[in-house]
């Protein structure tokens, strides 16, 4: 069996996530969280105060990108990958709606997606894993020789982000996570650099209705007609 690219695109809160991960520990890839990599950038921008009414200081932000260093381990209980800033374990942090309002403007600024996507495409130079993100078929790895868009309504993805907020203890609003999507789907689509959008060699997953049994069922199928398994 070859070893390929699974690049796995589309928009905020579909679950891309949930499905790379449990399709990389079920073929035995690699799974990198791309989508982490900006929230961790973001969260550093925000305990440096670069966000100011003014909007970004991405001049401050510029000069510290080279200090910058993400990284992926292993939890050793969960057999999840855990995110860590310059050597600090971030997970929890990058995933409350903080991190969430702010994340979008971060992702758009080309210096940043130009010194994320230089390291993701050094971490998929053997191959033999999985990438989740918005622009890992477009941008990142344009020949991977597997491309999934995942897409579901906004008010479906609004609830699975606030159950998963509340099942962690975490203060959520349903209001204000649905109006966080829509935002996000806005400034993802408009951007100048690397907008999100499909590949034309992507395959569409709308999965609005679909459990995560059922995903997982999908991707093996299209995993194992691309690999030869």
């Amino acid at each position: 069996m070859k070893k390929i690219i699974i690049a796995i695109d589309g928009f905020s809160s579909c679950g891309k996530s949930t499905m790379a991960k449990d399709l990389a520990r079920e073929v035995g890839y690699i799974y990198i969280d791309s989508g982490a990599m900006y929230r961790a950038v973001t969260l550093y921008s925000l305990r440096k105060g670069y966000f100011t009414e003014q909007g970004i200081d991405a001049e401050a932000l510029q000069r510290d990108m080279p200090d910058i260093h993400i990284t992926f381990k292993l939890d050793p209980t969960t057999q999840r990958p855990q995110t860590y800033l310059n050597g600090e374990n971030v997970e929890n942090d990058i995933r409350g709606m903080d991190v969430s309002s702010h994340v979008s403007p971060i992702a758009a600024l080309g210096f940043v997606r130009e010194a994320l996507v230089s390291q993701q495409q050094e971490m998929g130079r053997e191959k033999g894993i999985v990438m989740d993100g918005r622009d890992i078929g477009t941008a990142v790895f344009p020949n991977a020789e597997l491309k999934i868009f995942v897409t579901a309504s906004a008010q479906i993805r609004a609830q699975r982000r606030y159950d998963e907020l509340k099942a962690k203890g975490q203060p959520a609003s349903y209001e204000d996570i649905l109006k966080n999507v829509e935002e996000r789907d806005y400034i993802d689509q408009h951007r100048e650099v690397s907008p999100l959008r499909k590949a034309d060699d992507a395959i569409l997953l709308d999965n609005s209705h679909m459990s995560i049994a059922e995903q997982k069922i999908w991707l093996l199928e299209q995993f194992k007609r691309v690999a030869g398994a």
